[in-house]
């Protein structure tokens, strides 16, 4: 069996247009939750096969996009709603 010679070129394109997507929603609606994200995604965007859910979407802004996307708790809900930073 030959070994991988790919750096995962794939995978990190997956993650930078993943990160454009959102980046670009936020940017045109401030004031958004995960759930939001994941529906224009979804379905605006046919990314359908990434696997998309409200869970995965809030612990990947934290962790990929810190310095760009911030976010504050609704007190009435208690979900995070997102907005561009700076």
């Amino acid at each position: 069996m030959v070994g991988l010679k790919g750096k995962g070129s794939q995978k990190n394109a997956r993650l930078e247009r993943l990160k454009a997507e959102i980046t670009t929603y936020i940017e045109d609606r401030p004031g958004c939750s995960a759930a939001d994200i994941v529906a224009y995604l979804s379905n605006e965007r046919k990314m359908r096969n990434h696997g998309l859910t409200a869970r995965k979407i809030g612990y990947f802004i934290p962790r990929h996009m810190k310095n760009l996307i911030g976010f504050k708790l609704d007190a009435t809900t208690g979900k995070r709603i997102y907005h561009v930073m700076g």
